[in-house]
């Protein structure tokens, strides 16, 4: 399996406080809201949609978690594949989704099972997944093969590097506590140039990388130069 149990069951007992803006799950919404901004620019400006929408479109929400983005890109007019190991992420996102009256193919279980073999996308998206895996470099591997032609994979994690263990671990973690203690494994976490080295070698051309910081005590994230913490990579496979 590529996801692990320990982080299947911590998953399964947060599953509740997905959509509580200001519960556990808080950092993500706030992040979540910056990166959706920036994907509906991506994939506008990669399909040529000037009216930002995205009817038409088959997109892979790999560990899609609650649904925080599966949902809205569904109202979007997108045709969405929400992928999660965890029932209890995806209790809550079919809750939500049938109160909202978003239509979203909820699957649950691991990539290589629940997917046909030939089964691609025109948007795959790997947020906040890879350094839960056992194998993040397989794991990128393989969701990069689901990338159709022209399509488009944007992936985003945390570098692994000093300043990520004193600032996501140690500070969001031990310090700060805005997120629950051991949310993340250091020696999980992959490098910008090990992303590019797996999206490579599965046929995808980096198109845009950049650094994401978050204010824990103002509750703002935003763009910046710096990968060494968390980062969001962009690729696109040629036609």
């Amino acid at each position: 399996m590529s996801a692990l149990a320990d982080e299947i069951a911590r998953f399964d007992r947060l599953g509740a406080t997905w959509w509580d803006p200001n519960g556990p799950m808080r950092p993500l919404h706030v992040t979540n809201a910056l990166r959706q901004a920036y994907l509906l620019e991506c994939m506008a400006s990669h399909f040529g949609r000037a009216d930002m929408s995205l009817a038409g479109l088959r997109i892979l929400d790999v560990g899609c978690g609650g649904g925080l983005l599966s949902e809205p890109l569904a109202l979007r007019g997108a045709q969405v594949v929400g992928i999660d190991a965890s029932p209890g992420n995806l209790a809550a996102a079919q809750r939500h989704a049938d109160a909202s009256g978003a239509v979203v193919d909820y699957r649950l279980g691991e990539l290589e099972t629940v997917l046909r073999p030939d089964e691609c996308f025109d948007v795959v998206l790997a947020l906040e997944v890879a350094e839960h895996v056992a194998d993040p470099n397989a794991f990128i591997e393989e969701v990069a093969r689901r990338v159709a032609p022209g399509g488009l994979l944007l992936a985003s994690t945390i570098d692994r590097s000093w300043k990520s263990y004193l600032l996501a671990i140690v500070a969001a973690e031990y310090v700060m506590r805005v997120l629950p203690r051991g949310t993340h494994q250091w020696r999980r976490f992959v490098t910008p140039a090990e992303m590019l080295a797996a999206a490579s070698g599965a046929g995808l051309q980096r198109i845009d990388l950049r650094g994401m910081r978050y204010l824990p005590v103002l509750h703002r994230a935003s763009w910046c130069s710096d990968t060494s913490v968390n980062y969001l990579a962009t690729f696109a496979r040629p036609t």
